[in-house]
């Protein structure tokens, strides 16, 4: 285990994937090229619910089909080739069909989006499993924040590299070009996961008959299991956040002018906090305090959001998205390796399936934002984030971590 090699591998994975999806950013790329094609901003909101969550509803089935498997890797490899191609399908279609043939376009667009989304619930147990083995859990901590570090710094050099092409040729070119030279980027981290070092698993668990007879035990398993309880409760709850964090910068805009230096000021700090605060992650997880790491990073967020209250000035406005940067990363890394100390090996798959699809709920948190907002104030909407995820923080000091 903890082989440097593997260490370095899958560090260039996480910098090399984040510079090529970051190419379609929900936020700014992705609205850019649908609107561009005549897409409504119901579609827009589709395709970016589809880049960010279509994954998630496979994982289970993806889970069942996984648990008896001795090695992860022949698997993952398929996966890998499978979103190559959509996302190089995606550029293909805009550069061929392009003007012409605009509403082809978007459902190029929509098929590639989905092949690429969907297979990823499947890369995302593969890939789970696979750093549960070849990592230790102390060691785990610090690959995963070296890896979240560079991935930050691959989201800004992607940023620059959308910039420069977008710059050179008009559109709709640009565009696919855009998804054409990212996947080729893409499948520089592709190669570089696909050639990890991985050692038959042991410990397999027998597979069901049926997909519905391992639903049946999941559910039984999940309500067994106090410790998996906590640990889905405590991580979806920590997604509160989200209730607050679409609506700060509208708020902002009552006392600020958010000219749009100001805006990617406020998205540059938000991506250093969560680079900078790989370096703390790495070192607390790195001793094996996985549940500190937990406890921080949740109140990095009460942090953040108490401060958005009474926030009136650029700098508080930084200060929070650096918060929050740094929060959601701490988060990321405290999950992702208190499941894999929870699970035992031969339920690995099951464990990590059963905690995304029951946390990926709160990426929906932002839509109770938007009610309460709708009929209350800021000072509400603040008050509500504020006393879920001072829940979460309490039901993360039950977190069981690794045995000292």
């Amino acid at each position: 285990m903890d082989k440097f090699s593997n260490h370095i591998r899958n560090i260039l994975h996480g910098f090399f994937l984040t510079i090529g999806t970051t190419i379609a950013e929900p936020s700014t790329i992705l609205p850019l090229i649908v609107n561009y094609f005549g897409g409504s901003s119901l579609l827009v909101g589709f395709f970016a619910a589809l880049l960010r969550g279509g994954a998630i509803v496979v994982q289970l089935f993806a889970a069942f089909k996984a648990q008896s498997y001795t090695l992860m890797l022949p698997y993952l490899r398929r996966v890998f080739l499978v979103r190559f191609f959509a996302w190089f399908f995606i550029g293909l279609a805009i550069v061929v069909l392009g003007d012409d043939h605009p509403d082809l376009t978007l459902a190029s667009i929509g098929l590639g989006l989905f092949v690429f989304s969907f297979s990823a619930g499947f890369g995302a147990i593969y890939f789970k499993d696979i750093i549960g083995k070849i990592f230790s859990h102390k060691f785990r901590g610090k690959t995963m924040a070296y890896r979240q570090f560079f991935s930050g710094f691959g989201g800004l050099i992607s940023g620059a590299m959308a910039a420069l092409v977008l710059e050179m040729f008009e559109a709709p070119y640009s565009f696919g070009y855009l998804f054409i030279i990212s996947s080729f980027v893409m499948g520089l981290g592709y190669l570089a996961m696909g050639t990890v070092d991985e050692p038959v698993k042991e410990k397999i668990a027998p597979k069901e008959n049926s997909f519905r007879t391992f639903l049946k035990n999941s559910m039984a398993l999940l309500k067994g299991d106090k410790d998996l309880q906590i640990q889905v409760t405590t991580f979806l709850f920590a997604y509160a956040y989200l209730i607050s964090l679409p609506f700060i910068i509208l708020h902002a805009q009552e006392s600020i002018q958010l000219t749009g230096v100001a805006i990617g000021t406020l998205i540059t700090a938000q991506m250093v906090g969560a680079m900078l605060s790989n370096l703390l992650w790495g070192k607390i997880s790195g001793h094996g305090l996985n549940r500190l790491t937990a406890n921080i990073a949740l109140l990095l967020h009460l942090s953040a959001i108490l401060l958005a209250f009474n926030a009136s000035t650029l700098y508080e406005y930084i200060a929070i998205f650096f918060l929050v940067g740094a929060a959601t990363d701490g988060n990321r890394i405290a999950s992702g390796n208190l499941i894999l100390i929870l699970a035992p090996p031969e339920k690995r798959p099951v464990y990590v399936a059963l905690q995304i699809n029951i946390i990926s709920f709160g990426l929906f948190f932002s839509l109770l934002g938007g009610v309460i907002l709708q009929f209350a104030s800021y000072e509400v909407l603040y008050s509500v984030t504020l006393a879920m995820l001072l829940f979460a923080l309490f039901m993360s000091f039950k977190l069981k971590d690794e045995e000292a």
